[in-house]
């Protein structure tokens, strides 16, 4: 298993700088790099593993050979809105994108979960099987259980940014819309934010990476925008307060205990065009607001049910304990090895 040639693909938005291990070959998966597109799809079609963490429309014709485990990491370690098979948009994709769909998705070996929940979900939008669910936690997880390497980004954050030091930190981190893919405008006045809070806090800024836009900050002693920071999951050690729409952010932030604001001022639009797994106000794991003044009510206040953070978060990350990338490796040789036991 230590033998094996490890390949990455990746699109050139890819944040992740791969080229620092020397051990892996990475590739360009775009056909402006014509010789690496042709070099990924060989990959493809001779490796024994494949790990995807997206939904990737190439699957749709690529017919893996009789001994691939093809595991689906996905990108995220619960669901909010809808995807995939109930994804409410489908309904005006033509039947042929729909049938892409359900070819991509019936290539999955496995898909990774971290509770009973995902489970569910997952089965309802691939389409797939209990015995396709691998219930060995989310491998993006570990990074919070590993406490040196935890110490040490948090040491590395607070020199990079001093004013952390002296000064709490409210993240903003909304997904994207549809509508609003171009640009970096953000509902949340920051006016108001600054004149309210700036004498405590300051504001990191995570806009999704869908978003094409710059954001224009004119608030820069109060407003870093670190959207192009490459993980997230950094930024959360030192955040001491969250503040997302319907984002699976707060599915990991929640490991770390600490309070969050969802901040829904298009509760009604949105839940029409995208839809929802369950009645969204009522499972929450901290309070909503409508507008900036209810967000800045809600901070001063202080006034978080951190019981319902904690249970918020056993309920999704039931089997993500720190060890699920080990899990995960263990399983797919498995896997692998009971296929050869039988040629």
């Amino acid at each position: 298993m230590n033998d094996d040639e490890i390949v990455i693909l990746k699109k050139t938005s890819c944040r992740v700088d791969f080229s620092t291990d020397e051990s892996q070959k990475v590739l360009d998966f775009e056909t402006t790099n014509l010789i690496h597109f042709v070099q990924s799809i060989y990959h493809i079609a001779t490796s024994k593993v494949v790990f995807i963490d997206n939904y990737f429309g190439f699957l749709s014709v690529t017919d893996f050979k009789p001994n691939v485990v093809c595991v689906q990491l996905w990108h995220a370690a619960g669901a909010i809105k809808q995807f995939g098979l109930l994804d409410p948009s489908i309904v005006n994709r033509s039947e042929r994108a729909r049938q892409r769909f359900i070819d991509v998705y019936s290539r999955f070996t496995y898909v990774v979960v971290g509770s009973e929940k995902m489970s569910s979900i997952f089965r309802s939008s691939f389409g797939v099987q209990n015995e396709n669910i691998l219930r060995t936690g989310i491998p993006r997880t570990d990074f919070f259980f590993n406490k040196k390497l935890v110490n040490d980004i948090k040491h590395s954050l607070h020199e990079s940014y001093p004013i952390i030091n002296d000064k709490k930190v409210i993240m903003y981190a909304p997904t994207y819309r549809d509508s609003q893919l171009n640009s970096a405008n953000i509902a949340l006045e920051i006016e108001t934010m600054y004149q309210e809070l700036g004498d405590d806090y300051v504001l990191f800024l995570r806009l999704h990476p869908a978003i094409k836009g710059k954001f224009d900050n004119k608030y820069p002693e109060f407003v870093y925008d670190l959207s192009d920071y490459e993980d997230i999951n950094h930024l959360l050690l030192v955040t001491d307060l969250l503040i997302t729409d319907y984002s699976s952010i707060p599915f990991e932030y929640s490991l770390l205990g600490k309070p969050m604001i969802f901040f829904t001022y298009d509760l009604e639009s949105y839940t029409n065009e995208r839809g929802f797994w369950e009645d969204f106000e009522s499972n929450l794991p901290g309070p909503i607001a409508r507008t900036t003044e209810e967000v800045i009510q809600q901070i001063q206040s202080n006034q978080f049910d951190m019981d319902k953070v904690k249970a918020y978060a056993n309920e999704w990350n039931r089997y993500s304990r720190g060890n699920s990338s080990q899990n995960i490796v263990k399983a797919v040789y498995a896997e692998e090895e009971r296929y050869e036991a039988m040629q």
